[in-house]
């Protein structure tokens, strides 16, 4: 048979086709896999909870650096601010409490996607005042200035107590502040009052000796949420699931070793273990994917929001939730 009449056979073409297509399919893995792990991933997180925890110990360095993968760290005050960031494109995971992520998703072309939850921690947050204020109840704040992180899950939770306790949002003056400063002017009496989470409202408690009015018990979910961006989130899944286990594995040892894990974090952050540790134990671990009745608790509080006007636009929730590979 000669080269002329083998180049036009049956058999020939079916062979050009095979290879044509394994050549595709090769050229595809390859590129999948040069795609697969970026250069760095940047994590946002506070001065408490269990991203912070993960970057005392390193392990998150360990497990990326084969894959060629630096980790950077950006500390934040808050979520509100962290968040904006995220959505800027200056972030690529985050965690922040349950109301922030809310704020985010009504930005315009917000790329926010929900990636994960801690368990509810209503315990973790209270709204506190002086040991010799004459305040008894949340009822009372009707007239006074309350301080609180603006776009905070404390924010969501203070709407709430005061619902409960038959208040609107109008019948005080809320005093928007960053943690610190908000310390500051409870302290000097500027306000009456001061809504807030852990490790702050622990701090306060034990070092300027506050009274509870309230924590968020009956009151309201306080759910930790992992975050991060739609293009990132789906251009490397895999970094996504890496840097969840290792939430996880840090998740476990909180829950197992408390105090162990307060004396580490108390090292790393130059806070009081006593502080940490008490915190620590009012908080629940344990990350899980986003379940249908934390989709609608969430949407709960967007709904809240927009009917008192906070919240600019309204907003599905589930639209902004990732769906793991199964």
């Amino acid at each position: 048979m000669n080269n002329k009449h083998l180049t036009r056979s049956p058999f020939f073409s079916t062979l050009l086709i095979l290879i044509t297509v394994m050549t595709l399919a090769i050229t595809h893995t390859s590129y999948a896999a040069g795609v697969a792990w970026p250069k760095e991933i940047n994590l946002g997180y506070q001065k408490y909870g269990p991203l912070i925890v993960l970057k005392s110990t390193g392990e998150l360095e360990k497990r990326l650096k084969e894959h060629g993968v630096t980790v950077k760290w950006s500390e934040f005050p808050q979520g509100l601010p962290m968040l904006e960031a995220l959505n800027a494109g200056g972030l690529d995971f985050a965690v922040t409490g349950e109301t922030p992520p809310v704020f985010a998703q009504a930005s315009k072309g917000s790329p926010l996607v929900y990636i994960a939850n801690e368990p509810a921690s209503p315990q973790a947050e209270g709204i506190i005042v002086k040991a010799d204020s004459e305040l008894k109840n949340v009822a009372e704040l009707k007239g006074k200035k309350v301080t609180v992180p603006k776009g905070s899950n404390s924010q969501f939770f203070l709407i709430q107590a005061l619902a409960k306790a038959g208040l609107t949002w109008e019948d005080i003056t809320p005093v928007y502040l960053a943690p610190a400063d908000a310390r500051a002017a409870l302290e000097r009496g500027d306000v009456a009052a001061w809504s807030i989470w852990d490790y702050y409202y622990a701090a306060a408690e034990i070092q300027l000796g506050t009274r509870t009015l309230t924590n968020g018990e009956g009151i309201v979910q306080n759910y930790a949420f992992y975050t991060s961006r739609r293009d990132f989130t789906d251009k490397y899944p895999e970094l996504i699931e890496v840097v969840l286990d290792e939430i996880r594995k840090t998740d476990e040892w909180i829950k197992n070793k408390p105090v162990e894990a307060a004396e580490k974090l108390s090292t790393h952050v130059g806070i009081d273990a006593k502080i940490l540790e008490k915190a620590l134990h009012r908080s629940n671990f344990g990350l899980e994917y986003i379940k249908p009745e934390v989709i609608a608790a969430q949407q709960k509080i967007a709904d809240a929001l927009f009917a008192i006007k906070l919240l600019p636009t309204q907003i599905k929730v589930e639209d902004a939730v990732w769906q793991p590979k199964k």
